[in-house]
């Protein structure tokens, strides 16, 4: 089963529970331009609109792009760990600890 990029930002804006507006604002784009995005197979948006929108979707625009591609663990993954990568150091050194501490429990 095929699945446009349009189906896929809808229903993962969705999963999170974002408004057209919030994801809007999240994404620095317009209401209307998701609108289309979501509405109208024509609508291709550039590789810095898709990257944001894959961003605050917690998706790869790999995964957006595909159409037989579903969200499984890799792909959440990845997108986690491109998140990280972005991060300043002293946040990742944090993120690390915790990490150790989680894996202490045992």
């Amino acid at each position: 089963m095929s699945t446009s990029l349009g189906e896929k930002v809808k229903r993962h804006r969705q999963e999170k529970g974002y408004s057209l507006d919030k994801m809007a604002e999240l994404t620095n784009t317009s209401k209307s331009y998701l609108w289309e995005i979501e509405n109208r197979d024509t609508r291709k948006p550039s590789g810095e609109k898709l990257a944001r929108i894959a961003h605050v979707l917690s998706v790869t625009t790999d995964y957006l792009l595909d159409e037989a591609a579903e969200p499984g663990n890799e792909v959440l993954q990845e997108a986690f760990f491109r998140k990280f990568s972005k991060l300043d150091e002293e946040d990742k050194k944090k993120i690390e600890q915790m990490v150790d501490l989680w894996g202490r429990k045992d």
